[in-house]
């Protein structure tokens, strides 16, 4: 489960050497209008994040991927799961800006909710939307999320909008 194909992905999981191919998406002003203040502005930022990513597999099994155009091999995103502290699967899914509006974030997200469900499907599956990022949140309603309304983001302690595969309790 670790690689992942889609119909046009090629999902690999994000190992630390990823950083320099990363960097553009995580860095591009245009990829983070909905919140500037989390763009990468250092490539040491991009080599840390990478870094977790990697070391998620090893202890949850499942963490994020590094996005492959399955034609090119080019890099084109980032996403994935990875276990909140609450225990609950978060979906990530970032694609360069250059290739949006082409429903890859809708594939990538369908296949990590995916993965996440045969991997623990007894735990939810979370999407965490910026309030007025309305692209991701139409992603996170494709791929079944229900919005649940706002909450606090336990990876962050910023307060967003939770889209979940289920009705959610107080303790998740």
């Amino acid at each position: 489960m670790t690689t992942v194909r889609t119909v046009r992905l090629d999902l690999r999981p994000v190992v630390a050497e990823d950083a320099e191919a990363l960097f553009p998406i995580f860095s591009d002003p245009a990829g983070w209008w909905y919140d500037p203040e989390s763009r990468h502005t250092e490539l040491a930022t991009t080599a840390r994040w990478c870094e977790r990513a990697a070391a998620a597999w090893d202890r949850d099994g499942l963490s994020y991927w590094t996005v492959r155009d399955l034609r090119t091999g080019d890099v084109i995103g980032v996403g994935g799961a990875q276990r909140q502290r609450t225990g609950n699967w978060n979906l990530n899914y970032r694609i360069a800006s250059d290739r949006q509006r082409q429903g890859l974030a809708t594939e990538l997200a369908n296949a990590t909710k995916e993965a996440a469900l045969r991997h623990d499907p007894a735990v939810p599956v979370l999407a965490w939307v910026v309030q007025h990022n309305v692209p991701s949140r139409r992603v996170a309603e494709r791929v079944g999320l229900v919005d649940r309304g706002p909450g606090v983001d336990p990876s962050d302690g910023q307060t967003r909008v939770a889209y979940s595969d289920r009705p959610l309790t107080p303790s998740r």
